[in-house]
């Protein structure tokens, strides 16, 4: 393990809400939960304000709203997280070439190979500086952790939310991680956590006293020498640049249970679509296909199959999620469906079979004039972008019963306006977000921010800041 604390650990806080909070500013210091809002939808993140009357991440939204009534329930917008998220990673891959993506909102960088770091000092100042271009850049805030291995870079970002920085000091480690809960090493979840505590082992420094045999007589050869290891602060893992994407894929959860097998057909190339669509953005293809069918009493199948080389044609894609479909027994119900790609490659191998059969028989997707269902009522996601012809840039409020409730504000404005119109107004359209930070903030004259072609700290003569986004790691 180093000596110096150049393992640096970025999350940002409480991403998603505060991307809201920020892009709407009638939403500002109130409890704001984003997720899905359907009867059996989970909370994706709550903010802090939310946090105090006990809202949680993956709590199914309808106990959330018990908790936090007159809290903002909002439907996620995940492209306009992703373009964030690359901003803040553009960031780090500034400082250094050692970047380990998480998630959208959180990554480990090794401060060390970008000659970012090389003692407590440097570190703790490339770490304030980056809080500081991430709320120029993005204007949300992230949290820190410094430290000498990447456990404990997680551990001391996790001390220092929201909003702050937190750096462990190379020979304090164990004298921090003692009086702690056992569940703060990773891979020590509830059932683990239970099985120690019956055993009347609670802290890490419990842990640490209990002795390597012990743990590998409770917990097994792998998990109990692990264990044992980052008891005593022990982490030799390093950061690990640009994992591979494993999978594209797409899923939807139905607030009703799907009993009609048509429909359910339908839903599997609509998904098919989504994915290819993904792929196509990602430039990949992949040779094997998979089905995912949640049941009525949430049996769970998969099925998939392997093409002779990978694609990225929908009509290839529709037509080997169809056959796996036809698998599946679907009488009872179904309540969630998904569709993926795996086997990735960034090239096609063309199936000439498929096109063949495409296009004597047109595209799968479409259905017969007389089958083909009636135009349905637009959808208008709570928290989503609008703009109205007369009166601008807003979001959903809600809707329901015919009738569409926008505010009509801006991240700059000041709170909006409120205004109801028809669901089918002529007037009012779908809209892409809005930037949240649209000059150089006061004091930071001669530096650049990204995309803007200057300077940015850290970067160097040749350091330009990226533009092209990163695939997810799988």
């Amino acid at each position: 393990m180093r000596t110096a604390p150049t393992i640096l650990h970025l999350d940002m806080d409480a991403f998603f809400a505060s991307a809201e909070q920020a892009s709407k500013p009638s939403l500002r210091g109130k409890a704001v939960v984003v997720g899905g809002l359907g009867p059996r939808g989970v909370v994706a993140t709550a903010s802090y304000e939310a946090r105090v009357f006990g809202v949680r991440s993956a709590m199914p939204t309808a106990q959330a709203r018990r908790l936090a009534p007159n809290a903002a329930y909002l439907v996620p917008r995940f492209a306009f997280y992703r373009s964030i998220s690359e901003q803040v990673m553009d960031l780090l891959r500034v400082r250094s070439p050692l970047v380990e993506p998480l998630s959208l909102d959180e990554a480990f960088v090794d401060l060390e190979a970008g000659g970012a770091a090389r003692d407590a000092d440097s570190a703790r100042l490339a770490g304030a500086r980056l809080r500081a271009d991430i709320r120029a850049v993005t204007g949300l805030t992230g949290s820190v952790g410094l430290a000498a291995s990447k456990m404990l870079a997680k551990i001391a970002s996790e001390k220092a939310k929201p909003d702050g920085l937190v750096l462990i000091e190379p020979g304090t480690e164990r004298a921090l991680l003692g009086p702690m809960s056992v569940r703060t090493l990773p891979g020590v979840g509830p059932a683990t956590g239970d099985h120690l505590r019956r055993a009347g082992i609670h802290t890490v420094g419990e842990l640490a006293e209990a002795g390597e045999d012990e743990l590998v007589r409770l917990l097994g050869k792998a998990h109990g020498h692990a264990l044992y290891a980052m008891a005593l602060a022990h982490d030799e893992r390093p950061v690990v640049a640009e994992r591979e994407a494993k999978s594209v894929s797409v899923e939807d959860t139905y607030d009703v249970d799907i009993h009609d097998r048509m429909r359910v057909g339908m839903e599997v190339r609509r998904l098919a679509d989504r994915c290819v669509r993904r792929l196509r953005e990602a430039g990949l293809s992949g040779r094997t296909i998979v089905l995912k069918v949640r049941r009525y009493d949430f049996s769970t199948l998969t099925r998939s199959e392997t093409l002779r080389g990978p694609t990225d044609d929908p009509a290839v894609v529709r037509e080997a999620a169809a056959r796996l479909l036809g698998s599946v027994d679907t009488t009872g119900g179904v309540r969630l469906l998904g569709v993926g790609v795996s086997g990735l490659a960034d090239y096609t191998q063309e199936d000439l079979f498929a096109q063949a059969a495409d296009a004597e028989t047109g595209s799968l997707a479409e259905e017969p004039a007389a089958d083909r269902p009636a135009p349905a009522e637009r959808r208008w996601p709570a928290g989503h972008d609008v703009r109205h012809a007369e009166y601008g840039h807003g979001w959903i409020q809600g809707s329901g019963l015919g009738r569409v409730t926008v505010r009509f504000e801006t991240p700059d404005s000041p709170p909006g306006r409120v205004r109801t119109f028809l669901t089918d107004d002529p007037d009012l359209e779908p809209a892409d977000p809005l930037p949240l930070v649209h000059r150089i903030p006061p004091g930071s004259e001669g530096r650049a921010l990204p995309g803007a072609g200057l300077e940015v700290p850290g970067a160097g003569a040749e350091g330009r800041v990226p533009s092209e986004a990163a695939v997810e790691g799988g």
